[in-house]
């Protein structure tokens, strides 16, 4: 992917390296910065530094109720959060212009932590169920936008899942630009496999909107089918949504395979199943399928290549 095509995504500064933390430090995380740079462009965020806040700087914490938290300075006890959220308000407003796709939080940040962010009650006992300040105001303001932590991107099922929704919602957003009922209907099309993965029941809903595109006004149209489709994209694959998937499509192959090929992959989907191989496995065996025997839907299934390969998101088992 060239520059034009990069997909921008909102990250914590810090985690690309530069030297914002409250004592002159970064948080580089190299996955971020050499692997998923080579596709995402990065918009960098830094709430401290932006709010005008210098470097080095007191330490911050989170301090009250969890619902409603103050941003104090540890040691001196001045409280930020006026500063905070007025500024966090203004700079939503500004990267709603920015074409983002989705965001990557500094965990445990009181500004930027997306949740699990420790809170001090009045008797300075923490608990980890806060949100960051400015990780709250931006989750309020675009809901709809894939969101993760940095921490939780080396978890591989987790870091799949939201790559495959940025993904998806830049594929979304694409369609969004130039909107027609006809594009919806293309995009639903080469999607459905993909949204079955993750929910069948958001699968239907969304079947249901596309077969009025040509009924409904078109703002009604795609915003409901937008709502869905990131609600959908929020419930996570598992392995029995892939095996239900996988066994839809081994039904196109039917006039096609040979009985020993057709046994092969039924084989290979039960390894699969019982967590012998990773997910790519059949879904290369597939791909090999399509190409041999030309089965044009399969080949325009999204679920079958959603992201680059060289990101080996499912090459885990």
């Amino acid at each position: 992917m060239n520059s034009i095509d990069k997909i921008r995504i909102g990250i914590s500064s810090c985690l690309l390296g530069n030297p914002v933390r409250f004592d002159g430090g970064h948080k580089r995380d190299r996955y971020i910065t050499d692997t998923l740079g080579a596709y995402f462009e990065f918009v960098p965020v830094c709430p401290e530094i932006e709010c005008g806040l210098p470097v080095p700087r007191e330490s911050m914490r989170l301090v009250g109720s969890p619902e409603s938290p103050r941003l104090i300075a540890s040691k001196s006890g001045t409280d930020h959060t006026v500063r905070m959220l007025d500024w966090a308000n203004r700079r939503v407003e500004e990267l709603a212009g920015e074409d983002l796709c989705g965001f990557i939080f500094k965990s445990k940040s009181p500004s930027s932590g997306m949740e699990r962010v420790k809170v001090y009650d009045r008797n300075n006992v923490p608990s980890n169920n806060g949100v960051g300040l400015f990780a709250r105001v931006f989750m309020d303001r675009f809901p709809l936008l894939p969101v993760e932590e940095e921490g939780r991107l080396h978890d591989m099922i987790l870091r799949e899942h939201f790559i495959e929704s940025v993904f998806v919602y830049r594929r979304w957003r694409r369609v969004v630009e130039d909107f027609t009922p006809h594009k919806l209907v293309s995009f639903h099309t080469g999607h459905k496999l993909l949204l079955r993965a993750h929910s069948e029941t958001h699968y239907r809903a969304l079947g249901r909107i596309a077969a009025q595109a040509g009924t409904l006004e078109p703002e009604t149209l795609w915003g409901s089918y937008q709502e869905q489709l990131m609600a959908c994209m929020r419930l996570k694959s598992t392995v029995k949504k892939h095996v239900n998937v996988l066994m839809h499509m081994v039904g196109y192959f039917k006039k096609y395979l040979s009985s020993d090929e057709k046994k092969e992959l039924l084989e290979v989907i039960d390894r699969f199943k019982n967590y012998h191989v990773p997910l790519i496995v059949p879904v290369t065996l597939f791909n090999h399928y399509i190409r041999k025997y030309d089965e044009a839907y399969l080949r325009g299934q999204y679920y079958l290549n959603p992201h680059p390969i060289e990101l080996k998101l499912r090459n885990h088992a």
